[in-house]
């Protein structure tokens, strides 16, 4: 007994026992506990499976997943060679499901996307004699389908006839009737031959639209009734003996007491969308037509306003109907099926989808000899967990002992899910396996895929089932993705693709079955130590409050991990005509530490500026998520949501944090991979970040680790070596512009160059030092950033136009000075205008990073400012090297001059310096001093270094471009020079005397003097147009002492008054 009902256990969680490895040659034959069998066909990288058993696609689908694979596919030579050999040893065997790669999974789409606009017509409340007649006529019908969509006035709670069809010989000959129950529902009834069936199928007095579709078939007897897709109801032992009677009237409205009047149960509400069949649809049929699918099938009506007659009361309305648009092709067309081989190529074809055929499914080969290793080892040493499940067991020995297939019911499921809670509690010491893990993965993948039918009855102990049908599928989730299981997790790595699995099955199986959670409440809570669900219910109204959940709080983290959807994003959705919004939230908070951290997230890195170097990236949080259902039906719409950074900075490294969603469908074959599409950063604080994505599904924080390259106190270091540099680089500046200014350095081109660069530089460094002050407030760091572009794009190109205009001293250049001056000022000052300004308009939202004022370094907008930047080095470097080239030939020259005895001594010396002077000359002007600034992540020193050459490049000018300026020293000599001259003018008494012979005189001048003689430069501004005026240098005066004679005219004739000036001891 207890050898039977293991192997009954370890078929089900295992689907298939595998008595001997397969091999190349055949398939093998594998039998299961009812005595059918399966086989399987191992190919070089697959193994293949065909299940004997029948069944729906959707189910065919949800057997292989648990499995840990998928419906075969066969377009690869490699699957059509392996299915090829299975179906060899069964023998035809035909058709088969198999899987189409074209086919895109089901998604929510966008709201624009899902909804047709109708034309309805409104039956108001404030009167009973609203009616519509379709004026057509109808033949006999020995089958029939009617479809019409319907919204329910919810204040209206008597019985009411949604359309009554009479003949002339009879009445009540088929009609829909509708009344509310104690519970709030609209309950559904049909009459066919006058017999009223039990108002049994329901749905919400919600004052939504839902689509009602009823059939009838005369030959069986049979008889559903449809809502909103699903079956709420069916039955049959109706009279089979004549077909519904020809030549009637139709009524949308009303009862008919009599042929064509007499009118009584109105309904009151709108209706739209009716269409009427000589036929009895199929279930395809009827979730085609609810998702809004055009129908091939011959209508005998189809809806048209033209085509009907109706009291005055009566009013036409348009409306916007939400349609779920994904699923219906599939539905419309089939599902893919293997038909047959020709010539050994496979036939394919489309089959109903519900129709039960058996199917092939395919993993690999490591998973499934994986796989059968773990079925060997637990039916040779079951664990302690196997070992007390089977104690538990024999209540459910039915239930256990068949195949998933066999997993009929949500009770089974239930039955299940309990007895491996309290076999996990039970075995809480031993704790799970790798073999037990599986199993429950399995488990949770299967009662999550089992489509959602109504129970067998609707009382509240049903509900009751429901809520414990779910928390105890938490708990099973929330025992496999605890944290103390993460090494198992890497020795199942081979088989199960991994924690995502499971949040995949517990998204499924909560939004499959939040109606029925929220049948009695509006508002539901399951907590587990690892998992928190929660389910929101609220009806849309004018209005309507925004939704935020948020997970467990602890004194460890003290903001919670949040998610919510906007408010305008809610009302968005009541403005678009939904009714009910369902939420459902969940948040998953143990399960970073099961990805393996070996394992790198591949990632563009997002720090691109060479400033740290990119060491990989993690998952750095909880991971939450929110699904949207609007009226039922799941939907996308944009999320905000905030998460914690769970992991600590280890010493030397640091983290940037980015948010990002799991995507399924990325790599389906490994279960998907991270994605960041559609999300994007609001803020980052210490310890968390907020997020926006524009849609719905499992959220988290990735960090991407960068090597440390500053220690904090370094960063401090640099910060204040940066500040201090900046304030004296600009006291420089601003000393020597002043000086150019003050002494009156003779003006040139290489002048005016010098002080365009030291403006423009120096209100780059003011702005830079202004910068932290200014990123608190948004427009003023905007603004400071746009500024600190252009002044250092200035900056750059006046350092450009200093390498051209020193190229022009080296090289002949037939351009004269102003055209020359014109050009400099439009590269100085024009082209950094105009990068800045088409800059700022192609990235507008983008210019500016998120944390200080400066250009945006992960995105391209940085190339606005690095790109100009290299091309003015690469160019500057060009022309120091032809400065030096030039300076070391005239070396040469010079010594070559010299005398043999000292040129071989001075050549060394000379060559030395002519290498090192215009270097040293040149670096602060030519901005090559910022070449450092691409080796700054290699090292802190060289960070300092770059640092201090261009932090204090401003006092390196002030010193070379004027401290040791020949023209600025000369003209400071100046200067001091007439300020001699002026004290001796001043000091000096005159005295007259005539000429005599003895006077010694050395030279005597009659000429004007020459500008570029120091000497007469003082004398230069006396008045000439009455005398003349001679200097003379006289011996017996002091050194450096003139006298000054003037010669008058005097009236008459020709006489020499000579007026000296000596010395009087000032």
């Amino acid at each position: 007994m207890t050898g039977a009902l293991h192997t009954g256990f370890i078929l089900f969680f295992f689907l298939v026992v595998c008595e001997s490895e397969p091999t190349h040659a055949g398939p093998d034959r594998v039998g299961d506990s009812r005595g059918q069998s399966s086989l399987v066909h191992l190919t070089s990288h697959w193994a293949f499976q065909l299940v004997n058993d029948s069944l729906a696609h959707s189910r065919a689908e949800s057997i292989c997943r648990g499995q840990f694979s998928s419906l075969a596919t066969l377009d690869q030579s490699e699957d059509r060679e392996g299915a090829l050999e299975l179906l060899r040893q069964t023998g035809p065997l035909s058709p088969i499901w198999v899987r189409n790669p074209s086919k895109a999974a089901s998604k929510p789409v966008a709201l624009s996307k899902q909804y047709l606009q109708f034309s309805a017509l409104s039956f108001p409340k404030e009167s009973r004699e609203g009616f519509a007649r379709v004026n057509m006529p109808f033949p006999a019908l020995s089958s029939v389908s009617v479809c019409v969509r319907v919204q329910w006035n919810p204040v209206w709670n008597e019985v009411s006839t949604i359309f009554s069809y009479a003949a002339p010989v009879f009445t009540n000959e088929f009609q829909l009737r509708g009344q509310v129950d104690m519970l709030g529902r609209i309950l559904l009834a049909l009459i066919i031959h006058g017999k009223h069936l039990p108002y049994k199928a329901s749905f919400p007095n919600d004052g939504a639209w839902h689509h009602i579709c009823v059939t009838w078939h005369r030959s069986s007897g049979h008889w559903a009734i449809y809502v909103d897709g699903d079956r709420k109801d069916m039955g049959s032992g109706t009279d089979t003996s004549r077909d519904i009677y020809g030549d009637g009237i139709f009524i949308l409205g009303q009862d008919q007491d009599s042929f064509g009047g007499n009118f009584t149960e109105p309904f009151f509400g709108n209706i739209t969308d009716l269409n009427v069949w000589n036929m009895s649809l199929e279930k395809s049929h009827v979730l085609a037509f609810n998702a809004c699918s055009p129908m091939a099938q011959e209508m005998l009506y189809s809806w048209n306003l033209d085509h009907l007659s109706s009291h005055p009361v009566v009013q036409e309305v348009q409306v916007l109907m939400f349609c779920l648009a994904v699923h219906q092709q599939m539905e419309l067309q089939g599902c893919r099926t293997l038909q047959s081989w020709s010539d050994e190529q496979p036939l394919f074809g489309l089959t109903d989808c519900s129709d039960p055929l058996p199917f092939i499914c395919r993993s690999s080969r490591e998973r499934y000899l994986k796989m059968k290793q773990m079925s060997d080892s637990q039916t040779s040493q079951p664990t302690a967990f196997m070992n007390h499940l089977m104690k538990l067991s024999n209540k459910t020995q039915a239930v256990l002992g068949q195949q998933p297939s066999g997993l009929s019911s949500l009770a089974q499921a239930s039955a299940l899910l309990g007895i491996s809670v309290q076999a996990l509690e039970d075995t809480q010491q031993e704790g799970l396996q790798p073999t037990d893990m599986v199993s429950l993965i399995q488990l949770l993948s299967l009662a999550a895929d089992f489509p959602a039918q109504p129970l067998a009855d609707t009382t509240n102990h049903s509900q009751d089932n429901i809520q414990e049908l779910s928390q105890h599928f938490i708990s099973v989730a929330d025992s496999v993705i605890s944290e103390d299981n993460a090494l198992k997790w890497q020795a199942i790595k081979e088989v199960v693709n991994g924690p995502m699995d499971v949040v995949k099955s517990i998204d499924q199986m909560v939004t499959s079955l939040s109606s029925r959670l929220m049948a009695e409440t509006d508002h539901l809570t399951i907590h587990s130590p690892n998992i928190k669900v929660e389910v929101q219910q609220q009806r849309l109204q004018e209005g309507s409050r925004g939704s935020s959940f948020c997970g467990p709080e602890t004194d460890k983290h003290t903001n919670v991990d949040c998610i919510s959807v906007p408010h305008q994003k809610i009302q968005d959705l009541h403005n678009n005509g939904f009714h009910k919004l369902t939420l459902v939230n969940t948040w998953y908070g143990s399960l970073r530490p099961l990805f393996s951290s070996e394992e790198n997230i591949t990632m563009v890195p997002t720090v691109n500026d060479g400033s740290q170097r990119y060491l990989g990236t993690i998952l750095g949080s909880s991971v939450i998520s929110t699904t949207v259902l609007g009226d039922d039906q799941q939907l996308s719409t944009a999320v905000r949501f905030q998460l914690q950074h769970r992991v600590q900075n280890p010493t030397g490294t640091v983290y940037d944090p980015v948010c990002a969603f799991w995507d399924f469908d990325l790599t389906p074959e490994a279960g998907g991979w991270w994605n960041t599409r559609g999300c994007e950063i609001v803020s980052k604080q210490y310890g968390y970040t907020v997020c926006y994505c524009n849609h719905t599904t499992n959220f988290a924080l990735l960090l991407q680790v960068y090597e440390a390259q500053r220690s904090p106190e370094n960063e401090k270091a640099l910060q204040v070596l940066t500040f201090i540099g900046c304030g004296v680089s600009l006291c420089g500046l601003l000393f020597t512009f002043i000086l150019f200014i003050a002494v009156g350095v003779p003006k040139s081109d290489r002048t005016t160059v010098h002080k365009n660069l030291i403006v423009a530089l120096g209100i780059a460094e003011l702005l830079l030092m202004c910068s932290d002050w200014a990123s608190a407030n948004e427009a003023a760091c905007y603004m400071v950033t746009a500024l600190l572009h252009l002044f250092f794009m200035a900056s750059f190109s006046w350092m450009l136009v200093e390498g051209l205009l020193l190229w022009s001293k080296v090289v002949s250049v037939n351009i004269s000075e102003d055209r020359r001056m014109k050009l400099y000022y439009i590269i100085g000052w024009g082209l950094p205008v105009l990068i800045v300004g088409v800059t700022l308009a192609v990235s507008v939202d983008e210019y500016k990073a998120d944390d200080h004022c400066w250009l945006n370094v992960k995105t391209d907008t940085i190339w606005a400012f690095v790109g100009p930047v290299i091309f003015v080095l690469a160019v500057n470097a060009v022309v120091l090297c032809r400065v030096v080239m030039v300076t070391v030939s005239s070396a040469r020259r010079r010594a070559k001059m010299l005398s043999p005895s000292s040129a071989s001594k001075m050549q060394t010396f000379d060559l030395t310096w002519a290498v090192t002077r215009p270097v040293l000359i040149l670096l602060p002007v030519l901005g090559l001093t910022w070449l450092c600034g691409v080796l700054v992540h290699l090292s802190v020193v060289v960070t300092y270094v770059f640092i201090a050459l261009n932090a204090f490049q401003g006092l390196y000018i002030f010193l070379v471009y004027a401290v040791y300026n020949s023209e600025v020293r000369n003209a400071i000599k100046r200067i001091k020079e007439r300020r001699k001259a002026l004290s001796f003018t001043n000091c000096s008494q005159p005295t007259s005397f005539l000429p005599s012979q003895r006077a010694p005189i050395t030279s005597w001048g009659r000429s004007p003097p020459t500008p570029s003689s120091p000497e007469t430069s003082e004398t230069s501004g006396l008045p000439s147009s009455t005398s003349t005026s001679l200097v003379i240098k006289n011996e017996s005066f002091r050194k450096e002492s003139f006298v000054s004679f003037s010669l008058k005219p005097a009236s008459g004739n020709q006489v020499v008054q000579l007026t000296g000036f000596k010395p009087s001891g000032c």
